[in-house]
This record gives C-alpha cells, structure tokens and sequence, in this order.
C-alpha cells in the first residue's frame, strides 16, 4: 500500500485499509473517524492503481458537501499530489491518470446515471441511508479492466436509517437480507466488519467533554452512537421490543379451538407478499402465531398457500373468522379482475370466508402495536422470522414522526399492522392499556398507595366488560 505522509491513521483505520474482503464495513458508533478512512481508502485506491476509476458516494448532496468534499478540501493536499479537481464537477483527476468521482444520490433510481461505468472501488458514506436496491445495482458497478487489479466496496455507517436492516444481515448478522432474491449466493466471507468505537479515535477517545455528550443521549441513542449497538438506534420507532419479553417458542402456541382466529395479507408480487395468522388468548393477549412471506406468486398461487397453512398442529382445519387484504388488492390488477377478487375464488371455496379491505390507518396501527407490546398484550410466535427481524428496526418518519418511514422489507410489519387494527373496534382501548394510562396520571411514588390505586382503577375499567372482537362483518362478544 502507498504511504501518503499527510495522512497517519488510527490502528482501527489502518485495520479497515488492510482488509481484503471484497465489501467493508467500518464504524458502528460516532468519532472513530469513519468518513475520513473512506476518503482516504479512495485516494489511495486512485493513487496504487494508475488509470482506475474511483467513485466516493452520500445519499444527498448537502451531505456529501459537509462530509467528504469538506474533508478533501481540508484534509487532502490534492494541489501537492499534482490533481487537478474541478469544483463544479466535483471530479479529481490524478496524475497516472485515475479519476476519483464525489456524487451522490438523493433519489433510488439516481444510481442508474453510473449504468455502463466500471469502478476499481466505491465508497459510500453513511450506508445506512441507501436502499438495498441501490446497494445491489451499485455492485454491478465494480469491476475493472486493469489486469491484477481487486475490485471491492466499502460503506461507513453509524446503526438506524432506513438501511439499517439489510446493513445489518449482511454484515453483522452474516446472513442474506430480506429482498435478497437468491439468497443461496450469499458468501458471507465476501463481508467484513470492522467495528470501531469513539475509544479507537485517539483525537476523542480522552475528550470528557463530548464523551459526557454522548453518555447523557437518551438510551438508545447512547447506546447506538456510543457502543455502536446495532440493537438499539435513533429514530427506533418499536424501542420497547424485546426478544426474550415479546415472543415465545413457536411449540409453546397452542391455540385453542374456541379462540377467534383470522389472518392478515399484505399482497405483494415483486416485493413479498406478507401473510399472518393471530388469535386471542383467554386472557385477552394477542398471539402472532404463523407467518408465510413469499414473492411472485399470484394471487391465486398466494390464495392456495395460506389455504394449505389454516391447520392446526393436528392436521385439522382452522376455522378462521376474518381475512384482512391490503386495501390497494382491491383496486390492482393482474388481470380483468382484481387481487382481492382472484384471491377470493380461491379462499372462499377453500375456507368459507373472503378477504375484507384492512384498515390502513397507519399512525392509529403502529400505535397499537405499541400499546399493545408496551402492556404486554402482544405475544409473537418465534416462527414468524420477519415480523420479529423487522419489527424493532422500523423507524420514524421524519416528515411525520407518528408514522413509521417506509423502507425495505417492511412487508411483515405492514401485514402485522392491518391484523391488528382490523380486528379491533374503533375507538377501543384494551383494558390492561386503558389502566396503564390511568395509574401514569395519579399514581404515588408510595409502593403501597400505588398498589391500592391500582386496584381500585383496574375495578373501575373491568366494570365495562372485555373489548369486543370484529369477526368479519358482523361482532361477537368474546369471554
């Protein structure tokens, strides 16, 4: 590797510079300098490899002007190297003739301007907030005609964003992401992480002050920018979930004949179609007890399949009460008729009942689904892999932070969240939730006095009887 005197970096940097994966991953926390060991990687790869093409990416461009063209100016003694960099274009063209290419992409589709284009190495700053789509197109990119040459990509990320979840399963979790279509070609030896902390920046590390900066930050914050937990992260919209609190073996889930039943359908082709089974327990807890998610399949193939599946351990027939469908399967076709319609030829016959338009009221779901988690009153089965994968990395919409931004492989989540919210009236609260809510606003500090309004709240709530249970189109009153 060339040595460029003007830049001596930390050990973690000098670990990610000398690995031979073909796709890195560096950082995880805030301060351990990631955005500068990604501009330098790409210098060096310009300066080892005469005539190459280097490309150095962030999603938008008043991100890339505070981040690694603010770290060129300053940092890179371009002038000194003999480049010639033009400021409008934003490219550096180096002296044995390798160019070296800021852009950005602020839309999905804005990676197909780099269509044709082949680069030795791409760089790309805060992975997170790139799509899996734009990740995978951008592999196509990679290659390069100099003989001997070794092609490879690297990102820079701290966890969150809404590419945390696909980020996450490939590098961390070293497993193909959902959306991966062929999943059976994933080389987990092709990925490596190079994890690094605010303590491997020896320019922070002994900084108190911003150190008590990040120690003060809210939970998951801390824990994201400071540990660089890939767990918990900012704008984490389900930041209550727990694995070991909110789900249970898939053998423990024995759904009595007697309990209501119905199912989900989040209709998808190209992007999965998302399908869950709930019930109600005699205790009034939810349970997410199946999950079948599954792409390019019509809508008859996708009708047939959750069919095959409304059975019980024992091979009997569940009867199931409801079938909530995507609102828009009601509107779209593959044909003269419509998804909901081609499904129902099949689930009718088959179960006896017809899928229902589900309720997309979105900011009244996903706050559901938090009262309901919050209060202990949603169980998931460990079977169901995506809702459970996906669940606690959805995060806040920016734009409106009661909703939960849109992102890859949300499919599971959304399937969840028409279940629910279809299958309950409107306006009504569960009675555990509706009593949480009550002891926040009078309750003591005093243990004992707490206990006893407790009590005298929860009398008080029972008084008007359990939540009422949609069951299709008409209601039944369930004990």
């Amino acid at each position: 590797m060339i040595e460029v005197k003007t830049y001596t970096p930390f050990p973690r940097q000098n670990e990610f510079h000398g690995n031979p994966a073909k796709y890195r991953l560096f950082g995880g926390a805030a301060g351990p300098g990631k955005t500068k060991a990604l501009l330098w990687e790409g210098v060096m790869q310009a300066l080892e490899t005469p005539g190459a093409d280097v490309l150095l990416l962030r999603r938008t461009f008043p991100e890339l002007e505070m981040s690694l063209l603010k770290e060129w100016r300053q940092d890179v003694p371009w002038r000194d190297m003999g480049v010639k960099y033009n400021e409008s274009s934003h490219i550096a063209n180096f002296p044995n003739k390798s160019i070296l290419r800021f852009g950005y992409c602020q839309n999905e589709n804005d990676v197909y301007q780099y269509q044709g284009a082949e680069f030795l190495f791409i760089g790309i700053d805060e992975l997170t907030l790139f799509t899996l789509k734009m990740w995978q197109f951008l592999t196509t990119r990679n290659r390069c005609p100099i003989p001997r040459t070794h092609p490879c990509m690297a990102g820079a990320t701290n966890p969150g964003n809404i590419g945390h979840a696909w980020v996450k399963a490939l590098w961390i979790d070293k497993r193909a992401p959902a959306g991966f279509e062929r999943p059976e070609l994933y080389q987990p030896n092709d990925y490596a992480f190079i994890k690094a902390t605010l303590a491997d920046n020896p320019i922070y590390a002994n900084d108190a002050e911003y150190r008590r900066t990040l120690e003060s930050l809210p939970t998951h914050l801390r824990q994201a920018f400071l540990h660089g937990d890939w767990n918990v992260f900012a704008g984490q919209y389900f930041d209550i979930f727990s694995v070991s609190r909110h789900t249970t073996r898939a053998e423990t889930v024995k759904p009595q004949p007697w309990w209501p039943k119905w199912v989900s359908v989040d209709w998808g082709f190209e992007h999965p179609s998302a399908v869950h089974w709930h019930t109600t327990a005699q205790n009034g807890q939810v349970i997410t007890y199946r999950e079948f998610v599954q792409n390019k399949l019509t809508p008859r193939m996708l009708g047939q399949a959750i069919a095959e599946r409304c059975v019980d351990s024992n091979g009997q027939p569940e009867k199931i009460l409801a079938i909530y469908l995507s609102p828009d399967a009601f509107a779209q076709r593959t044909s003269e008729e419509t998804i909901a319609i081609q499904l129902n030829s099949v689930l009718v016959p088959e179960l006896g009942v017809e899928c229902s338009p589900a309720d997309n009221d979105r900011v009244g779901g996903w706050q559901l689904l938090y009262g309901l988690l919050q209060s202990d009153l949603w169980l998931i089965s460990d079977s169901c892999t995506q809702l459970i994968e996906t669940l606690p990395i959805l995060t806040r919409d920016p734009k409106k932070l009661e909703d939960c931004l849109k992102m890859d492989s949300d499919d599971a989540c959304d399937s969840a969240r028409y279940g629910l919210k279809s299958h309950m009236p409107v306006g009504t609260i569960p009675v555990a939730v509706r009593i949480e809510q009550k002891l926040a606003e009078v309750a003591s500090e005093d243990l004992s006095m707490r206990a006893i309004q407790y009590q005298v709240i929860a009398a008080q709530e029972r008084k008007h009887g359990h939540p009422i249970y949609f069951t299709g189109r008409r209601r039944q009153q369930w004990h």
